[in-house]
């Protein structure tokens, strides 16, 4: 069964850090990609970031270019987004998602929540 469960999400004031991760099981991670979607308050979900669980190939939504860093940890099997100078348009609901081929999402977690107050 396969579980991803979302941490770190927080309230904080604009131009502050927070580090979202996401503790993945029951994948068999060689052939996935990871990513983190968000969903504002009457929005749709959009993407963030992905990236590939073997290679560690990155692609970001241009919104959160330069502020915003994917990384994973094979040891631990987890998921980190390190994000870095928070604009309250950043707020949203934060999810961990994975996928066979970086398009496609078959599995999703509950979600974090992210506010940032300006």
């Amino acid at each position: 069964q396969v579980q991803l469960v979302e941490s770190g999400g927080a309230s904080v004031q604009a131009g502050g850090s927070l580090r979202l991760s996401c503790a993945a099981s029951g994948l068999t991670f060689s052939g996935y990609y990871m990513g983190w979607f968000r969903q504002a308050p009457g929005k749709e979900r959009e993407f963030v970031a992905r990236i590939s669980w073997r290679l560690g190939v990155t692609k970001y939504v241009d919104s959160v270019k330069g502020r915003f860093t994917i990384s994973r940890d094979k040891v631990k099997n987890t998921v980190t987004l390190q994000m870095n100078g928070l604009k309250p348009e950043d707020t949203a609901l934060y999810y961990c998602a994975a996928g066979g081929d970086g398009l496609s999402w078959q599995y999703w977690g509950q979600g974090t929540q992210v506010t940032v107050s300006s």
